[in-house]
């Protein structure tokens, strides 16, 4: 059976609520969508979302460990059969968290027959600094994670890396910045040689973006002058079976509901 798979950085699901995301899981087909950057807790995210968890959505939600800051989270049009929080590697049916990462509402997976679904988001970091170390171990956590899983694996989010030039508009002005530093860009090319794949391009090959991410700055949406940040990797028989992809980037600057935009991969 064919599944649509959307993820989307919503920049707080309380304004993206009230500016046109409950609209838009009204009218998508997708049959799961990652969130990121929630900024909630469960009781807040859940409240935001209960038109459409009436509908029949299941929301299943990492909440942020600092105020304001993170939080992903799962919907799904069937209950997971299982679901994991914080970045960790599973051993003999026990999940095992990395403790660095384990509450702070970055990270979360669940399962749907043979297939896992994970929602993360990987933060900004900021050139030479404790920060961008930080994010380079939470990076390491996650390859071992995705080197680790056995089976159908799809995990995707905001990753705030653009892996080639082709994935940012202006990328001469950020060859210094986190981003798009050499190592960030490194980490996504081991994942690729590992066996995973970056299903967007391979069906958007050669070409500029498309962009998921255009700045509230300027006129960096009109322009088309964004980041390619939000991307799903796939490992195992659906990563083959990716049909169709597209960036659901809103009309026009006034019908945003979130500086990101909705990908959405269609699976054969």
């Amino acid at each position: 059976m064919a599944k649509i798979i959307s993820t989307c950085n919503v920049n707080g699901v309380r304004a993206a609520s009230g500016k046109g995301l409950l609209e838009w899981l009204a009218a998508t087909e997708a049959d799961i969508v990652c969130l990121q950057e929630t900024r909630a807790t469960d009781e807040q995210t859940r409240s935001a979302l209960a038109p459409a968890l009436d509908a029949g959505w299941f929301l299943s939600h990492a909440e942020p460990g600092l105020k304001g800051r993170a939080g992903v989270a799962i919907l799904s049009r069937k209950e997971p059969d299982a679901v994991r929080v914080g970045v960790g590697l599973l051993a003999d049916g026990t999940w095992t968290p990395v403790e660095e990462f384990a509450t702070l509402g970055r990270y979360i997976e669940a399962d749907f027959d043979d297939l896992t679904i994970a929602s993360v988001y990987v933060h900004t970091g900021e050139a030479d600094t404790p920060m961008q170390d930080e994010k380079y171990r939470f990076l390491d956590a996650i390859g071992a994670r995705m080197l680790a899983h056995p089976g159908e694996f799809v995990i995707m989010g905001d990753w705030n890396i653009g892996h080639t030039e082709l994935d940012i508009k202006n990328w001469k002005g950020n060859v210094k910045n986190a981003g798009f530093l050499p190592d960030e860009r490194a980490w996504v090319s081991s994942m690729i040689a590992a066996g995973y794949r970056d299903v967007v391009r391979d069906l958007h090959p050669g070409v500029p973006g498309p962009y998921s991410w255009h700045s509230y700055r300027g006129r960096a949406f009109d322009n088309d002058a964004g980041w390619r940040i939000d991307y799903q990797l796939a490992r195992g028989d659906i990563a083959a079976r990716a049909k169709q992809a597209v960036v659901e980037k809103a009309a026009t600057y006034a019908e945003r509901w979130s500086d990101h935009a909705p990908v959405t991969v269609q699976y054969r």
